[in-house]
């Protein structure tokens, strides 16, 4: 997927997020505002950065990602359609009985969907994890994982990045979706992390700050967590909660609620 335009990428994520509002709001449920600020990462992942096959999912050799901001569930959803993992007509059974695509991922469900989450701090966990067997068994795939910054408040996070740095595992590396705000509030309020890259710094990552809506950036990171040796990567990806809804930008009371119809008929005219 080296070859791809930024143009076309932006056409991707403009699709991806009115995924994002039409599984939502077809369902009645999920999270919109921490779908929409990740899309831009997600999207450069999926159509530019990972090695990946999907017609084989469980292909060895694979990159893997994590989505340990589980709630979001809707924007890996549609990632992998459009990669091919399963038919986009599948996108509108998003929470339905029975459907592979639950309101968290389902890794036993889902093709392509590498682990289950929803428990926040967990994901991280299993992606330290799946890096180490990496190193282990002497494989050259990359671990990627996105974290929410409410989701940082975990103490099991610090846990996992201190096991990070201490195995070396310079085949991972996370972002953190840093949009400002969580359900109850923005998280200075709520419980500051700041200064987040200090800390990280100080459990022994190589730390980068970029704008998360930015492709280039975006790459660019990537490029330079792939140069680090000896350390993992934490790219803190400055974002903006509910990202192209005009409405719904910087607003808390987004971050779980869907839109009615009037609401998702607005939002996908302006992502049209």
């Amino acid at each position: 997927m080296d070859q791809v335009t930024e143009e076309k990428l932006k056409d991707t994520a403009r699709q991806i997020r009115r995924d994002i509002i039409t599984m939502i709001a077809a369902a009645g449920s999920g999270h919109p505002g921490g779908s929409l600020s990740a899309v831009e990462i997600v999207t450069a992942l999926y159509f530019r950065e990972m090695r990946i096959d999907p017609s084989n999912p469980a292909w060895p050799e694979r990159d893997r990602f994590v989505l340990s901001k589980g709630h979001a569930a809707p924007l890996l959803f549609s990632a992998l359609a459009e990669r091919g993992f399963f038919p986009r007509e599948e996108l509108l059974t998003f929470r339905r009985i029975n459907s592979r695509l639950q309101g968290h991922p389902d890794m036993k469900k889902a093709p392509g969907v590498e682990m289950s989450t929803g428990s926040l701090g967990q994901g991280i966990s299993t992606a330290v994890g799946m890096a180490l067997a990496g190193k282990i068994d002497r494989k050259d795939y990359r671990v990627f994982v996105l974290l929410g910054d409410g989701e940082i408040e975990e103490g099991q996070v610090w846990e996992a990045a201190m096991a990070a740095a201490h195995y070396r595992l310079d085949n991972l590396t996370a972002f953190l979706d840093y949009n400002g705000l969580q359900i109850d509030g923005p998280i200075s309020e709520v419980m500051s992390p700041e200064p987040v890259d200090k800390k990280f710094a100080a459990f022994g990552w190589h730390v980068l700050e970029i704008d998360g809506h930015s492709f280039a950036e975006i790459g660019e990171a990537v490029a330079e967590a792939r140069r680090t040796k000896g350390k993992p990567t934490m790219i803190i990806a400055r974002t903006v909660k509910g990202k192209g809804v005009s409405f719904m930008e910087n607003q808390v009371g987004w971050h779980g609620t869907p839109p009615n119809r009037e609401q998702a008929e607005q939002a996908l005219a302006e992502l049209s």
